[in-house]
This record gives structure tokens, C-alpha cells and sequence, in this order.
């Protein structure tokens, strides 16, 4: 059996902790792996893996300063085969000084860049670069990026595995409305999502503007997710200020998320950053729903535009409203391009491959 280990830090739930717990929430089904979160102290997070009922241990995870969490994590690793999947290069410094305090040669360190933050290079960077066992990269965007900025890294050190989406929702319980009776639409009107962080870098901004572009009567758009409390009020000013209070609502952050992907028509995400992958435009295809994304990032290694949704360049408004409204007067056209993208999904993206990777590489690590 290999233990496992995935250390999280981060105050927020973002990209890195869904990664992660869907990795865990799959992986504790598998006898042939133990799985364990190790996780800073943030009642929020560790509240999320609880749910799911996955162990959590608890340690400062503060950086080059914090000598604590690299001993406490050592008698973790003290026996056994153990990976240490990390997504952090803070996290990726705890765990290659951990394993050389156990001093078990049957520890690996597994580290999975999230985000296009451009690697520093100084004396202890390049020791912890250099001694972390596989980078895993979840696009060939992501992978492109670390290298052009970290040429010292080994090729032989770097793999591309292709993120995917696993639906861990613990939905059973829990009331979904019916957005549709609830929104008080007609047959004809396009129900439009957006979810994710309600921010600039996720384009909010740019798709309220391109709403203000739109027929009205044509469509309604729920926003689900949350902000920070200066960024909400904006979203709330603009929706008030362009009389849009009946067309776009609301709904906070949602857990059981992919009860909600399935009502809609098409998903709308205009990142204005460069996107490593995109989880949330996963969560669309998988559930047939065309998504009209940005092509700055790796989007375009799995958005084909007008095969299985719509590219459009980022902080254009008029050139997203364009493709709303090709969407929302085209009933068709949304359909196919749906049918299209469930089908990429299920044959390249799907969750059981992504896995079998992951495990397959814990698995060579160790055995090699």
C-alpha cells in the first residue's frame, strides 16, 4: 500500500484545493493507497475534506521560517512508501525537507503548479527545484510556461496529465432548485451561468458589460460564487446602475454545483488572466453544456471554437456579447455544440483516465 499525503495551505478554496479533493475523494476507494490531507489551520478547508470524511492533519505550513511542519510531517514519513503531493512551491519546501528528516529513501515529492506564478531562482529554490521527484503539469500551457521561466529543471522531472473534474457533490440531501420556475422563464429564454470566484481576473466585470449589449427579453444569467466584499458591491452597483436586476441573479457560493451546471443552457467564462486549464469549463463540457471561454491561456487545447463551444479574446465585451447572443438566438447550434463537448470529455478528459495516470505515476516513482 502507498501512503499518500496532499498538502494544502491556502486560506481559500480555489483550483489547487479542488484538485486535490477530488484526488482524495477518489483515491480513498482504491485498497491499494491510504490517503491524508495535511492541511495549515483554516476551519474552512479542512471543514470541506471532513465532509467527505477524509483524515486531516493539522500544521503551520508557513514557509522557509517554519521549521515545526517539516519534523512533525518527517514522523509521518518515517515507514512505508509515501508520496507527498504538493501545489505550492512554499508546500513543495516543507515536503523535500520532511523527507530528508525521515530519511526513508520510499518518499517521493510530487509538486502540481497552479496558477502561471513565475518561478525565483535563488540558492534554496534551486535545491528544492531540483529535489522534487515528478512536476506534474495540468495542461502543456502550464508545462510551457515553468520551463521557458525554470530551464534548470530536468525534462525527465516534468509530465503533462491533463486536469479533469470529479463530481464529489454531496448533493443527495440537499434542496437544488429549479432555476427556471424560479427565474419565472418562458421556453424561449436562455438560462446563462457563470461560477467561479467573482473577481476582475475571472472577467465578471467584462461579462456584465456584455450583457448591457444584449436583447433583454432574451435570456436569463445567474452569477454563482462569491467575492471579496469591495468586488461585490461593484458586481451589485453595475447590476443595479444598468437596470439588469431582473435579468442576472445572485446565488453565492454552491456546493452541490453540478445539480446547478445541469439546468443551464451554456456557461460563460471570460477569464482575463491566462488560465492554466480551467477547471470550470470542465464542469460545462461534462455535462454537455457548450461554454463560451477566452483563448489566453490552455483553453484552446480543449475549446475547439464553434466544434464544441466559442473562443473569444479576453476584456472584449462587444466581441463576447457576439457569441452570447449567437448562443442565446440559436437553439440548435447551443445543442450541438453541447452534444460535441460531452463527447470530447468523455473520451479524452474524462476522470478515470486523469486518475489512472496519477496513480500509475505514484506507482512508478516508488517502484523504480
Amino acid at each position: 500500500m502507498i501512503n499518500v499525503f496532499h498538502i494544502v495551505s491556502n486560506k481559500a478554496w480555489g483550483g489547487a484545493e479542488r484538485y486535490a479533493s477530488d484526488l482524495v475523494a477518489h483515491m480513498r476507494h482504491d485498497p491499494n493507497f491510504y490517503v491524508e490531507v495535511v492541511s495549515a489551520k483554516h476551519d474552512n478547508i479542512i471543514e470541506q475534506f471532513q465532509k467527505m470524511d477524509i483524515p486531516v492533519s493539522i500544521l503551520p505550513l508557513k514557509g522557509i521560517r517554519d521549521f515545526d511542519s517539516p519534523v512533525r510531517l518527517a514522523r509521518m514519513l518515517k515507514k512505508g512508501k509515501n508520496i507527498v503531493h504538493v501545489h505550492t512551491y512554499r508546500d513543495a519546501l516543507t515536503a523535500v525537507m520532511a523527507r530528508i528528516i525521515s530519511d526513508n529513501p520510499n518518499t517521493k515529492v510530487v509538486f502540481t503548479p497552479h496558477g502561471l506564478k513565475r518561478p525565483t531562482f535563488n540558492y534554496v529554490s534551486k535545491k528544492i527545484y531540483r529535489s522534487i521527484d515528478q512536476y506534474v503539469f495540468v495542461s502543456q500551457f502550464a508545462y510551457d510556461y515553468f520551463t521557458m521561466h525554470a530551464p534548470r529543471v530536468k525534462k525527465q522531472q516534468t509530465l503533462v496529465i491533463p486536469e479533469s473534474v470529479l463530481n464529489t457533490d454531496t448533493s443527495a440531501h440537499a434542496h437544488v432548485p429549479n432555476l427556471r420556475t424560479e427565474l419565472k422563464m418562458r421556453d424561449d429564454q436562455a438560462l446563462i451561468m457563470f461560477h467561479s470566484r467573482l473577481c476582475k481576473d475571472k472577467g465578471v466585470d467584462v461579462l456584465l458589460k456584455a450583457l448591457t449589449h444584449i436583447d433583454r427579453d432574451s435570456y436569463k444569467m445567474v452569477l454563482i460564487g462569491e467575492g471579496q466584499p469591495k468586488a461585490m458591491s461593484l458586481i451589485k452597483s453595475f447590476i443595479i446602475e444598468n437596470k439588469l436586476v431582473s435579468n442576472v441573479k445572485l446565488l453565492g457560493f454552491q456546493r452541490n454545483i453540478h445539480d446547478y451546471l445541469k439546468q443551464c443552457d451554456f456557461g460563460v467564462q471570460p477569464s482575463s488572466i491566462a488560465e492554466v486549464q480551467g477547471i470550470s469549463n470542465l464542469e460545462y463540457m461534462k455535462h454537455g453544456k457548450p461554454i463560451i471561454t477566452t483563448n489566453n491561456g490552455a483553453q484552446p487545447e480543449y475549446v475547439v471554437d464553434r466544434e464544441n463551444g466559442l473562443l473569444v479574446k479576453p476584456n472584449n465585451p462587444e466581441q463576447l456579447a457576439e457569441a452570447i447572443k449567437m448562443l442565446c438566438n440559436d437553439k440548435e447550434f447551443r445543442t450541438r455544440l453541447g452534444a460535441q463537448a460531452k463527447q470530447d470529455f468523455d473520451s479524452k478528459l474524462n476522470y478515470e483516465t486523469f486518475y489512472n495516470k496519477i496513480t500509475t505515476l505514484y506507482n512508478n516513482l516508488l517502484n523504480n
